[in-house]
């Protein structure tokens, strides 16, 4: 019997888009770590033979200096999507006019320098809206990545505003990163959004624990690892027998802070886990993915999402009902 599909992706959130969320100064400036980290990470997967999906901010692929960085990304088989171009938070914010301009822009870029064709998107700080959905629609787009189904949002905004430099202005652009308790309710396996003339998206949340809907990507297990790396595995271990029952499959989320350490990236050492060194990270990323092997297989966001649509139990939700 065939294991059922995990979809692992990472959001190529740069030094720059950091600082940013962050409110520090100088990101203005785009610095970034992009050429030491794919170097990384490339080696890491391909260490695991991992093929994945790269969630790529456009304003990266707008400067030269990154192109070859991004373009090894593609060329090493990897899958390729769109994280928006500016990485604003406040995405759900944008008109319909400011929404298909971002997101063309990105879309283009992104295309032109990996030579591969974004069919999917997720929003910064899982940022969404209707109108969002609609534009991605009409850009023929197969799926939405950007909704996180889990309880703890106010507490995680509450956690990165009290460790942020954000003025009063922009908390309050960013007062709903990370989503309201009630998103913590919303669908946790995919489902389709039904739009306007007859017009259907794909989503697919990033995947929380069935019946707690909380968190357990790899930046959460990192957490705990700190504490013990028994109760960092004990905590996926639920988490995966969770899904098991309730025949979820899981959306497994990475970022690039979860793979390497101040001890690499020194001007981001501020970070709640960067004092974890990129060796270590490296250790806990290998032990959880094997772990996650034996339960499922291993593949790219798009090689899930053309599974999923072969078949026809998805039920489809009208996006008049979730506003």
């Amino acid at each position: 019997m065939s294991k059922p599909f995990l979809s692992l992706s990472l959001d190529m959130d740069n030094q720059w888009s950091y600082m940013k969320i962050h409110g520090e100064e100088g990101w203005e400036e785009y610095p970034s770590y992009l050429d030491i980290f794919v170097p990384h990470v490339l080696k890491v997967l391909a260490d695991l033979d991992l093929k994945i999906t790269f969630f790529i901010v456009g304003q990266d692929a707008a400067f030269e200096s990154n192109h070859k960085y991004l373009k090894a990304i593609a060329d090493a088989g990897h899958d390729i999507a769109n994280h928006s171009f500016k990485h604003e938070t406040w995405l759900h914010l944008y008109t319909k006019e400011e929404m298909k301009e971002e997101i063309d822009t990105a879309h283009d870029i992104i295309e032109k320098v990996t030579g591969k064709t974004p069919s999917g998107f997720r929003g910064p700080g899982f940022s969404w809206s209707r109108t969002l959905l609609e534009v991605l629609s009409e850009k023929n787009y197969k799926y939405d990545a950007s909704t996180l189904p889990t309880v703890i949002g106010p507490l995680a905004r509450a956690y990165y505003f009290s460790t942020s430099n954000l003025s009063k202005e922009e908390k309050e652009d960013r007062k709903e990163i990370f989503g309201k308790f009630s998103d913590g309710f919303r669908k946790l396996k995919p489902y389709y959004w039904q739009l306007k003339k007859e017009k259907k998206l794909l989503e697919l949340p990033v995947t929380t624990m069935p019946l707690f809907r909380i968190p357990f990507h790899l930046s959460y297990l990192l957490y705990l690892s700190n504490i013990s790396i028994h109760i960092a595995m004990l905590y996926l271990n639920i988490a995966i027998f969770l899904c098991k029952i309730t025949r979820t499959e899981p959306s497994f989320l990475l970022h690039p802070l979860d793979l390497i350490g101040g001890d690499q990236i020194e001007s981001l050492a501020f970070f709640p886990g960067m004092n974890i060194s990129s060796d270590r990270k490296i250790f806990i990323f290998k032990k959880v993915m094997r772990k996650l092997a034996k339960h499922f297989t291993l593949v790219d966001m798009n090689t899930h999402v053309e599974a999923i649509e072969s078949k026809t139990s998805l039920k489809s939700v009208a996006i008049s009902s979730l506003s």
